[in-house]
């Protein structure tokens, strides 16, 4: 069953993850994402990344992650790489995020250049802390680089979770709509951000988010190992 769907509409590519239920990162997820964004990037001019009705992402997917040691670190690691890969994106992404977003779903959208989100009893967060897990250095690096100095603390050793207008007043979105208008707004924005120079606009983010990316991908094996040891 596909789980990431991929449409391409003028010059710009649209990504909808779907399995149904609340959009795991699943092993599958992740394989079918990475493959959608990379035929993206020979495609399109930019992507718009989005989720079913009321479901956005659920971070990854809980049944794996509590398989093993084994299973969850080869999970958390091609989840990272994944990532990273949205994050250093060379074509913009923006995030039409349609409803709940939790742990790796509120990273999905911290990776994302521009957020749009929908208003609603929606839940946005890292809430790592709360479940028992640390915050892992891949996570507290996206969310020291995207969320407000002021509300970092909150938002990780918290485990605060907010609602569509606190996500964006702290930096999880960029603004918030009625979920009718998401989707619109959300490849609007691409369309305007793909008519940019694509050499400019990745030279430029190398050097916005290139040190960050470096520093999660080298420290990703040991931290993901001190996850797993309860440290």
């Amino acid at each position: 069953m596909t789980v990431a769907h991929y449409l391409v509409e003028g010059s710009t590519a649209l990504i909808t993850m779907d399995d149904g239920k609340a959009n795991a990162l699943s092993a599958a997820m992740i394989a079918e994402l990475a493959d959608a964004l990379a035929r993206a990037e020979k495609e399109a001019s930019a992507v718009v990344l989005a989720g079913r009705p009321d479901r956005f992402c659920a971070g990854f997917d809980l049944r794996v992650m509590m398989t093993s040691p084994e299973a969850a670190r080869a999970l958390l690691g091609s989840g990272a790489d994944l990532l990273m890969r949205f994050y250093g994106s060379p074509v913009p992404i923006v995030a039409a995020c349609t409803g709940h977003a939790l742990a790796g779903g509120a990273l999905v959208l911290l990776t994302a250049d521009v957020r749009v989100g929908a208003a609603g009893a929606f839940r946005i967060g890292l809430n790592e802390v709360a479940i028992g897990m640390p915050v892992p250095v891949l996570a507290m690096e996206l969310a020291r680089g995207r969320l407000a100095p002021t509300e970092l603390g909150r938002a990780t050793l918290g485990a605060q979770i907010y609602d569509p207008e606190g996500a964006a007043r702290v930096g999880f979105l960029d603004e918030v709509l009625a979920s009718g208008d998401v989707l619109a707004r959300a490849m609007e924005e691409a369309a305007r951000l793909g008519a940019l120079s694509r050499t400019a606009y990745h030279a430029t983010k190398r050097r916005l988010r290139g040190k960050a990316i470096q520093h999660i991908l080298s420290t990703l094996d040991q931290d993901m190992l001190s996850i797993a040891a309860g440290n």
